[in-house]
């Protein structure tokens, strides 16, 4: 601390911005990508739009449970998905052993509908899982808790150094090199600290018990599920638990239209699902899954989250009602539920998803700034700190930081190319959509490596922009879904996903076009310019 407070936190800032923001600046715009999951679903799932369900499910819940029964009948659990869009499909879904089988019916006649119906597709939970998990099971989920943590430590650190922070919002010198990277900087600082501050600190709590279990080691024991145990016995208002063995003895299943009835006075709640666990058993458990739809009341509380019934699938008898209650006290359990709906944006509706969804972009032009410019004036800086390796290790932390900008870019957009590209048969296809990401970032790297840094900057911008741009093309081209057919049929949703990649498109298409300017601008003379000019003006 001799230097001072601030040049401590300088130091803190730096170094914690430097570990982290490479890494960081994938997992926010995957995270920001991630606020859309179910729209980029649907996309990717292609699947052709049928006439609308009627409002009374009671006939084409028969017709399931009849294809169900004639397909399924030993199935060890029965689920049928309502449609939640207009023009959706009834789905349906069976588990029998280790297999596991589907169907789609249309949701009026009845009929089956041609399988596959739709691509089979990770879709947005890619986003979601990578942001969290890289892909990389208990390493990754480790990994993204450490960055987070390095990046709640470089906000605070930031507003300490910062002491005009607030002042040099209003001051943006364009084509003034790396002042105007760091005006850029800050300025996207300013603009998002609330919202950043709020979802990383989210972000962490959510996972708290996992970061640090000892305290409830310390209260539960040893048990893993006694936590879980105890935090179900709070929302349970039936004593009886759902989940019963086969008994071996065969039943008639009730009739279901009148619990799928009960089930929604009793949530308040329209059905998102209907489960059947053990059907044709004395055992069977008929459970009703409700739907929040913030779509539609984006007014409701911030805590309401989806509830359940559990019947008994012969006498109809109600075994199990899960519900918020919003008018209970306030509690310390309804914490977690809160810091989840403010991080996952559960609340508001599509206006609050659109203010995440920009404000997580403009939190990774924030981290993109601040990376790019750390690497620029250390390389300005240099000292031949690593001996005779320094060029080597300078060259590698450029093309790391062009992976790690422009190519989380490319790698992303080519993600929906795969799912277009792909055939719609294949096994695996889930994981070849994810293994064709993961290779295409990686490919990026290599090329940032081979290629000289300016050039690597402008190639791979260019390629995300050109890709975002050709997706509508290729959707058409590969579906026969298009623009004009979403808007026709009232698919905001889907008609949003490629409206989006357009306009972002035309963002990395000027991007790239601005760092090519300003390196022509700036023609090299040594490898320090070259640094400074790789990064645009």
């Amino acid at each position: 601390m001799k230097n001072g407070f601030r040049q401590s936190m300088a130091w803190l800032h730096t170094w914690c911005g430097l570990t982290c923001g490479w890494l960081l600046c994938a997992i926010m715009l995957t995270g920001t990508l991630s606020v859309f999951r179910e729209p980029i679903t649907r996309w990717m799932q292609a699947r052709p739009t049928v006439q609308a369900a009627p409002a009374d499910m009671a006939q084409p819940l028969e017709q399931a449970l009849r294809h169900l029964a004639q397909q399924a009948p030993d199935a060890r659990l029965w689920r049928i998905e309502f449609p939640l869009h207009e023009g959706d499909a009834l789905q349906l879904l069976w588990r029998s052993g280790r297999v596991n089988g589907q169907a789609a019916l249309h949701p009026v006649t009845g009929a089956a509908l041609p399988q596959p119906w739709g691509r089979a597709t990770e879709g947005g939970r890619h986003f979601m899982s990578f942001h969290y998990l890289l892909h990389a099971g208990l390493p990754g989920y480790w990994l993204v808790g450490w960055v987070s943590m390095c990046m709640l430590v470089a906000l605070v650190s930031g507003v300490v150094v910062h002491r005009r922070i607030f002042l040099d919002f209003f001051t943006f010198r364009p084509g003034k090199g790396q002042r105007s990277w760091l005006d850029a900087h800050n300025a996207t600082a300013v603009t998002t600290l609330p919202f950043l501050f709020m979802i990383v600190y989210t972000g962490l709590f959510i996972f708290y018990t996992s970061y640090m279990p000892w305290p409830l080691r310390t209260v539960y024991g040893a048990d893993g599920q006694a936590y879980t145990r105890f935090q179900g016995e709070l929302l349970h208002q039936a004593a009886e638990p759902p989940d019963r063995a086969r008994s071996g003895e065969p039943a008639a299943l009730v009739p279901l239209a009148p619990l799928l009835a009960q089930a929604r006075a009793l949530l308040g709640q329209s059905a998102r699902a209907l489960v059947v666990e053990q059907p044709g058993d004395r055992n069977a458990t008929v459970r009703v899954l409700g739907r929040v739809d913030d779509d539609e009341h984006p007014s409701r509380s911030i805590l309401n989250p989806a509830g359940s019934v559990a019947f008994d699938g012969v006498t109809g008898a109600m075994l199990q009602l899960q519900r918020h209650d919003a008018d209970a006290a306030f509690a310390t359990e309804q914490v977690h539920g809160v810091m989840e709906s403010l991080h996952f944006a559960r609340f508001g509706g599509w206006t609050m998803r659109w203010l995440y969804f920009i404000s997580g972009l403009v939190g990774t032009v924030m981290v993109t700034t601040g990376t790019v410019l750390f690497a620029v004036k250390r390389r300005q800086k240099s000292g031949h700190e690593f001996g005779a390796a320094t060029a080597a290790v300078y060259r590698g932390i450029e093309a790391l930081g062009v992976a790690s900008v422009a190519g989380i870019c490319v790698a992303c957009i080519a993600y929906f190319h795969a799912n277009r590209l792909l055939p719609v048969d294949l096994d695996g296809r889930v994981q070849w959509e994810i293994r064709a990401f993961l290779w295409v970032w990686l490919a990026t790297l290599v090329h940032a490596a081979l290629r000289p840094t300016p050039r690597a900057w402008v190639e791979q911008l260019g390629a995300a922009a050109v890709l975002c741009l050709a997706l509508p093309w290729l959707n058409a081209a590969t579906t026969g879904q298009h623009l004009l057919a979403y808007a026709l049929a009232a698919d905001w949703q889907r008609m949003s996903v490629e409206l989006v990649a357009l306009g972002l498109g035309l963002a990395l298409a000027a991007a790239a076009w601005r760092t090519q300017r300003g390196w022509r601008a700036k023609p090299v003379a040594a490898p320090r310019r070259q640094a400074a000019s790789g990064v645009g003006a």
